[in-house]
């Protein structure tokens, strides 16, 4: 008889039957509040109506036509879709399935077009799983540990974590940039320095936004250097932050921007963007893959754009990410085990620490488990475990951020007293 793979451990107890918007319901018919939107993935809310029909719609006519071999015109309305919110310049797409498919697919390009091997990354930094994302990846030694040798190039620079340093905002971007710039004369060449890849707000690193001034400087040595800014938006694209993308709370503008997660509500897609001049300079062959672009897929993709323009989600995440983080701050001047409060829009945490300031992974992990037996259902995540993160639907409402932020409260009274 086959098992799932024992390394394949869940994060609630909770056996889905079946989701509806910001609800998951479990074989007993129990109702979760699902805070956790499939790590950041159904944007649009479990089975969206619209996304649903589109979805039907497709595998009645075409579920597979291979994007090297055939054209489809879901991925011909996706790709012009995507041009109306993709930030200018980038004009170009290729798609895959996955995010680190698609982080593979930049570095790949990044080289190819600049004729360079480094690549810089920041520490927290989480690109994925494969070997190549998994050499730019520094969220925790879990996903790297025992794979080595590692692909080589990766140059690792710090993020501006203010709260860790405990520094201002200010003072902990002055230390990153400055640190960059001896890195770029120390480790990794600015001659050699293909790119810089950058999360907008870290992922798995712990929920920490780049402050603008930060990825302002990223930008400004990337055009000194001639190095390529390629920006991480597998997390933080498609509304999640309160903006279409992340790193639109600064002036900062990408050379190439990955995206996953939302893209498709649900159905595996992603994609680069790029200027075409830029996306040209890759190799032949170096782009390709049997399933990307499905047509399923792309539909869905699709429908999913129209819903977050339609009733506008981008601004409801803003909205209502301002709600949760006004509750979490109440809730933590509650309770001094939260020594901190972050994130944007609805990409929202609270970071566990001891009396004397250091990570307290076991009272986020006690806070995480009496929620999910309330039905919040939540991630952790940062490099020690002790953060806890909210990421719902852009569709919840404000009376669902409430009765979340009840539970919240309960969960956290009966985890830390």
């Amino acid at each position: 008889m086959a098992t799932l793979s024992p390394l394949l451990k869940q994060a609630t107890p909770v056996l889905a039957e079946r989701g509806e918007g910001v609800y998951l319901y479990d074989a007993e018919g129990r109702r979760h509040l699902d805070f956790t939107a499939g790590i950041g993935v159904v944007n649009t809310g479990h089975c969206h109506p619209r996304v649903v029909e589109a979805a039907q719609q497709q595998v009645g006519t075409l579920i597979h036509g291979q994007y090297t071999t055939v054209m489809h015109r879901p991925l011909l309305r996706l790709t012009e879709a995507l041009g109306e919110v993709l930030p200018e310049g980038l004009d170009s797409l290729f798609f895959l399935n996955s995010g680190s498919e698609a982080v593979e697919a930049a570095i790949r390009l990044a080289r190819h077009a600049t004729g360079r091997q480094n690549i810089v990354v920041f520490h927290g930094s989480f690109h994925g799983r494969t070997m190549g994302a998994a050499a730019l990846t520094t969220a925790g030694t879990k996903f790297r540990a025992g794979i080595g040798p590692l692909m080589p190039g990766a140059a690792i620079a710090p993020f501006p974590q203010a709260y860790r340093y405990g520094w201002s905002e200010e003072e902990a971007t002055r230390f990153a940039l400055r640190e960059l710039d001896y890195l770029l004369v120390t480790a990794s060449p600015a001659s050699d320095t293909a790119a810089f890849v950058v999360e907008p707000v870290l992922g798995e690193g712990g929920y920490i936004p780049a402050p603008p001034a930060f990825l302002e400087g990223l930008r400004e040595r990337a055009d000194r250097h001639g190095i390529l800014l390629v920006v991480d938006e597998v997390q933080t694209g498609y509304g999640r932050t309160g903006r279409f993308w992340g790193h639109e709370h600064s002036a900062a503008r990408p050379d190439v921007l990955i995206t996953a997660k939302g893209l498709a509500s649900g159905f595996p897609l992603s994609a680069i963007a790029a200027p075409e001049a830029l996306m040209a300079k890759a190799r032949p062959g170096s782009q390709g893959g049997t399933y990307g672009g499905n047509a399923v897929s792309c539909a869905a993709a699709l429908a999913t754009l129209q819903v977050i323009a339609d009733e506008d989600l981008v601004g409801n995440s803003a909205l209502q990410g301002a709600r949760l983080n006004d509750g979490l701050r109440k809730v933590a001047a509650d309770h001094p085990a939260i020594g901190d409060v972050r994130g944007l829009g609805l990409m929202q945490a609270s970071e566990f620490t001891t009396p004397d300031g250091e990570p307290d992974p076991a009272a986020a992990a006690r806070a995480h488990a009496a929620a999910a037996e309330r039905g919040l259902l939540l991630l952790t995540c940062g490099a020690y475990g002790n953060v806890v993160r909210m990421i719902p639907p852009l569709v919840i409402t404000g009376d669902q951020i409430d009765d979340g932020l009840a539970l919240w409260a309960e969960a956290v009274a009966d985890a830390v007293g």
